[in-house]
This record gives structure tokens, sequence and C-alpha cells, in this order.
């Protein structure tokens, strides 16, 4: 009963952390990244997808524009919320999403899908044994899983060093949690899919990049955004105004954000490196 209680709180934990502020906001950087990594993939039509962890749609959108049949999955009610609007909006009837827990796809049928995709998602669901064997089994015999994870420690990673900075300024973790970033990590990620089932050579891993883009916002503007918006920096910043030390963790971040913009005039291109794990099931 104690350890189904603690499981309990730690999948409710990310269900607030993750509808805690508005995504959405963040999203909105990153749509031109999700539109070429999807044109990278070699989508056709016929495929039944799974964007797991889909927030409101940066992927699930155009993967569904080739065509495909797209099911979105996310923790965050608000989140599913507005991937359906946009949806709509697009008239993209082959398009829908629903919430879920990634550790946990009890509504999803074995062997559904021919593509299992999650881009930053799944990797910060509290169970990542569970998240790989779900992955698996959901997923189509000859059928593929993508993931995008970041990197720990990564100099070329943004959000591996943002993560690392808030981090810094929060209270340490509950008993039992487990690091999103061993998803980064290639022993670690082996042994997740080794208990699912899949055999080492059946697992490729490659470095890849993510672009944070805006035309109009300034790297002081994006920290703000992601105070406002993003839920670990928002948590950040909450511990650090306790503790008196907002001003040092703005400073800290937006330093991070100055030396990795590549914008030499306005707006900000901010790319961020993260490892692309590829399974054939």
């Amino acid at each position: 009963m104690i350890k189904q209680t603690l499981e309990s709180k730690t999948e409710n934990s990310n269900k607030i952390l993750w509808e805690k502020g508005d995504f959405t906001e963040i999203a909105l950087l990153m749509r031109r990244s999700g539109e070429e990594l999807v044109t990278n993939l070699g989508i056709t039509s016929l495929q039944r997808i799974l964007d797991l962890g889909s927030g409101d749609g940066t992927t699930a959108i155009p993967l569904a524009r080739t065509g495909a049949e797209v099911l979105g999955i996310d923790i965050a009610k608000n989140l599913v919320e507005a991937g359906n609007r946009r949806a709509k909006e697009e008239g993209l009837s082959n398009l829908k999403f629903q919430e879920g827990d990634a550790c946990n796809l009890q509504e999803v049928p074995d062997h559904s899908f021919n593509l299992t995709l999650s881009m930053f998602g799944a990797m910060f669901a509290p169970k990542p044994f569970d998240v790989a064997s779900e992955m698996v089994r959901v997923t189509k015999p000859g059928g593929r899983i993508v993931m995008g994870n970041w990197i720990p420690n990564d100099p070329s990673s943004f959000v591996s060093q943002l993560l690392k900075i808030s981090s810094s300024f929060s209270p340490p973790p509950p008993e039992g949690f487990v690091n999103p970033m061993t998803w980064g990590m290639k022993a670690y990620i082996m042994d997740y899919f080794a208990k699912a089932g899949v055999k080492a050579e059946k697992i490729s891993l490659l470095k890849d990049t993510y672009s944070f883009i805006s035309p109009d916002k300034t790297p002081e503007d994006l920290i703000e955004s992601l105070r406002k918006y993003y839920g670990p920096t928002m948590n950040a910043f909450e511990s650090a105004e306790k503790n008196g030390k907002v001003d040092k963790l703005r400073e800290q971040l937006i330093e991070l954000a100055n030396s990795e913009n590549r914008n030499t005039g306005t707006g900000i291109s901010i790319p961020a490196t993260f490892l692309r794990v590829i399974v054939e099931v």
C-alpha cells in the first residue's frame, strides 16, 4: 500500500509539472524543428503513428499532414485540449489527442502502431522501464520506436544545461526519483529496452539537433517565457524566491541563452543537441 501511494504521488507530480504554466508558449519556438524532423523520418500516408508526450502537436501536426493516422498522447489535460483545437483548425481528421500516461498505456492495444515517436516527452515519465516496455508493446513487429532525449552534461545541449542550472536552485528530488536525463545515456537506454526484450543490435543512437527559433524574441525574452510557462523552470524560480536567489538564477539562465544564441542580429536561434534513439521492433 505504501509503495502504491508513493508511485501515485510520483505520477501525480509529473502530471502537475506538465500542466503547470502553458507549454504551448514554449512549443511555438520549436515548430520549425518539429516539421524538419518529420521530413527526415520519411513518413508514408499508410502508417499508424503514436506520438507519446505529444504536447500540443509540435510533431503530431506535421506527422498528420503527411496523411498518416496519428494519435497524440500526453499526461497534461491542457496540452491535449490545445492539440485537439489545433487539429480541428487544420481540418486534420486523421489526428486525435488524448490523455494518457507513458508508463501505462492501458487504453492502447498491443501492436497498434508502425511508429511510436516521443520527442522529449516519454523521457520525463517517472518509470523508465515501464515506458520502454509499453512503447515496445504498442509497436507492430517490424515497426520502429524513435525517441529524442536530452543528453546530460552535454555542453552543446541548451536544454541539458538549462535543466542542470534549474535543478541546482530546486529542492532535492523525492526518494525513488529517476533522473529523466538517464534517457540520454547509452548504458541506461540499452538496459531499459533490454528489459523490454529488445536486443542491443536493434538499437541505434545518434546525435541530432533541435532548435529554438523566433524572429522577434531576445534571449532575455526566452528566459522570461521559460519562467512563466515551463514547469521545471517555474519550479526553480519558485524555490529561488524562497531563498532570495532569483536574480542569481535569472542571471545564469540569461548568460546561458546569450552564449548559445546563434543569431547575430534580432531574434533567437538556439540549437540544442539531443540523442536520437531508434529501435527496430
